[in-house]
């Protein structure tokens, strides 16, 4: 066997030697005093923008909570009512056919609007009224805004004109039959916008008034019994 190939033995592992028992101990100590000790962050400071916004949440639930107090109070102090409409008087002039289809007619009656309230003074924006005979509209009318005193009664003649009016044929037999009886039935509807100023609370919403009106015949008709009501 030659030199070369001959095998060389591998040195022996190095001997283990535990580490000296007071390095054992400072590492542990070490260990032990970064448990003891954390590291604190300092806190990080609120953007202004979200200081502002809660700033003005809180003031905008305040004054939602003040005007919902005073509304309240206000409301059970005055008990606000709805003004009332009715008609006391009508004349019905004309009724007449250009064709079996096709109504002319002239009505006036007297809007009476009265202000319950004892306190409160409210005022009428926008009045649109609206003849009916059965379902069809045969007249409209707008009257002009005016303002009501607390307690007030205030009457406004209204005139409502019917020119070349489609009426279906079944409907016009019918105001026909109903004006040779001397009974003509006719419905008004009005539509009011009002408005209430009660010092710094103001609102706003609308009424409606129905008037079934029972009547003579033209030229002369006069009214005869009536049923009014109103309500939101």
């Amino acid at each position: 066997m030659n030199k070369n190939s001959e095998m060389h033995p591998l040195p022996p592992p190095p001997a283990y030697r535990p580490p000296p028992l007071n390095q054992t101990v400072l590492s542990k100590q070490g260990k032990l005093r970064q448990r003891d000790h954390p590291i604190l962050r300092q806190p990080r400071r609120t953007n202004p923008i979200v200081w502002f916004c809660a700033i003005l949440c809180l003031l905008f639930s305040l004054l939602l909570i003040f005007f919902g107090i005073t509304t309240l109070i206000i409301f059970v102090h005055i008990k606000p009512r709805n003004p009332v409409f009715d008609t006391s008087a009508a004349n019905l002039n004309v009724i007449y056919f250009d064709s079996p289809e096709f109504l002319n007619g002239d009505l006036t009656f007297l809007a009476n609007f009265s202000n319950p309230n004892k306190k409160l003074s409210v005022r009428f924006e926008y009045l649109y009224f609206e003849l009916y005979f059965r379902e069809s509209l045969i007249a409209t009318q707008v009257l002009q805004p005016f303002n009501q005193r607390h307690g007030q009664v205030k009457l406004i003649p209204v005139h409502l004109i019917s020119s070349l009016v489609y009426l279906p044929p079944v409907l016009a037999l019918e105001l026909q039959k109903q004006e040779q009886r001397n009974r003509v039935i006719y419905n008004i509807k009005g539509t009011f916008k009002v408005k209430v100023n009660a010092g710094f609370v103001r609102y706003s919403y609308l009424l409606h008034g129905n008037c079934l009106i029972e009547m003579t015949s033209p030229p002369n008709g006069v009214l005869i019994s009536h049923s009014c009501r109103t309500k939101r």
